[in-house]
């Protein structure tokens, strides 16, 4: 059931970006939160090699148990400051990052690992208060500022759109999400900003159209979540 519906997320992924006349590529992460590591495991044996986690503590687990091809572990979920020390050691790429606050731990705790984190900024556009992120506003003073630290490596831009019944609704957010990620390119290194992680099972093929490389899909691959 898993290696049908990974293909049928894959056509899907496909046919969008045929749809937008895109030529490039789009990386799909797995969201494997609340599946066990049997799934992880099985995906990779198919050729996924990104997969994503919500929470620090079940990535760690899954980590330790996980037996197959490397993966490229990603961070989906909101990142609580006091979860950094745990977090900068385990992950390629986190995409919820959305304070200065939550810079100066990630530089503290990169710094002892001799690592530079890479990072995407978790802009709020829809101005949701149930989601986590900056607002439009606050935006060029986090990414100046993230620019200033040595084992920080911002990457692009992370957006979460709110769960509409028709999906075209979320578009203009994506839109708008698209412009920030193409103007913040003019303020770092050529070649630095290369991720625009937005859209879920419910809407990436519309985040597509707009612009996303970075898809986060869990529920089209796995099924319905297995809380245990």
């Amino acid at each position: 059931m898993i290696e049908e519906s990974l293909h049928a997320v894959q056509q899907r992924m496909a046919d969008a970006m045929a749809r937008a006349g895109r030529v490039d590529t789009a990386i799909l992460v797995a969201v494997t939160k609340n599946h066990p590591v049997s799934a992880i495991e099985e995906i990779s044996g198919l050729g996924v090699t990104h997969v994503g986690e919500n929470r620090v503590q079940e990535a760690k687990e899954k980590q330790m148990l996980y037996k197959g091809p490397r993966l490229t572990w990603h961070l989906i979920g909101h990142l609580q400051v006091n979860k950094v020390r745990q977090a900068v050691p385990m992950f390629d790429l986190i995409h919820s990052v959305d304070s200065r606050k939550l810079l100066d731990e990630i530089e503290k705790v990169a710094a002892k690992h001799d690592k530079v984190q890479d990072i995407l900024l978790q802009v709020n556009i829809a101005r949701e208060e149930s989601k986590s992120g900056m607002s439009v506003e606050e935006f060029p003073d986090i990414r100046d500022y993230a620019k200033t630290l040595p084992h920080v490596r911002v990457r692009g831009m992370m957006c979460i759109a709110p769960f509409f019944d028709d999906p075209e609704e979320a578009r203009p957010i994506f839109r708008v999400a698209h412009a920030l990620y193409e103007d913040m390119k003019r303020y770092f290194e050529e070649g630095q900003i290369q991720y625009l992680s937005m859209g879920m099972t419910h809407d990436f093929e519309v985040a597509l159209e707009e612009g996303a490389n970075i898809v986060r899909v869990g529920t089209a691959i796995f099924g319905e979540r297995v809380y245990y």
